[in-house]
């Protein structure tokens, strides 16, 4: 079983700290970025939907760059770019981590921008006609029930983003991809070693698949 198609699977064992540690940077930056994402992306899908001609427009355009540009594009020009422009050198992490929140905004401003806009006008006009002002109705009437329909493509990008995070080895971050990589080419264990990557990148995403049909369940119970 140790060397099963000829290959030394027990022998993963002795890098699997080296592995963890990348899983580790995976899920910081993943949890982190996707939590900054989500926030800027509620305020940017808002900014979509905005009387405010200025917000909208530049909501639109942050939007329009991000999702016009790859990732690994991104990921270059904030690591390698951007600090010639600031005069500050980020941190390989950091940049990571930027990286995924400006990406991950993108998406869910537009998710939570179709979510609002398919609530429909009469259940603002009902908030409106109990006295409720604008900001009221929007906290009380409409979020909760777009947060509702938000979930199932929230989701999905909160995937799309954990594994672009894969991406991120290009600009020397020490997640799941850069550890294995090195451990590979120092011990040639490519099989057994990408393997064990996949298998981590499979575990994460179905464990937030799980997570997220359970919070949609609870939420569909209570509606």
């Amino acid at each position: 079983m140790e060397r099963l198609l000829g290959f030394n699977w027990a022998g993963v064992i002795e890098f699997l700290p080296a592995l963890t540690a990348g899983l580790y940077y995976t899920l910081f930056i993943s949890v982190v970025g996707l939590a900054i994402g989500f926030v800027l992306g509620a305020f940017v899908g808002l900014g979509r939907i905005s009387r405010f001609k200025v917000v909208y427009a530049l909501a639109t355009v942050y939007i329009e760059i991000i999702r016009g540009t790859p990732v690994l594009v991104q990921a270059i020009w904030i690591y390698f770019a951007l600090p010639l422009i600031i005069q500050y050198t980020l941190p390989s992490v950091l940049a990571g981590v930027i990286v995924i929140a400006l990406n991950s905004g993108a998406y869910i401003a537009e998710i939570v921008r179709g979510a609002v806009q398919s609530i429909e006008k009469g259940q603002t006009e009902a908030g409106r006609s109990l006295g409720m002002s604008r900001h009221m109705t929007m906290r009380h009437v409409v979020w909760p029930q777009a947060f509702r329909r938000m979930i199932p493509p929230l989701g999905n990008q909160f995937i799309i983003s954990i594994k672009d995070t894969s991406l991120l080895s290009v600009i020397l971050v020490p997640e799941l991809i850069f550890q294995g990589r090195l451990v590979a080419a120092n011990h040639f264990n490519a099989v057994e070693i990408y393997t064990t990557v996949a298998l981590f990148y499979l575990a994460i995403t179905l464990t937030l698949s799980g997570v997220l049909r359970l919070v949609e369940k609870r939420l569909e119970s209570r509606s």
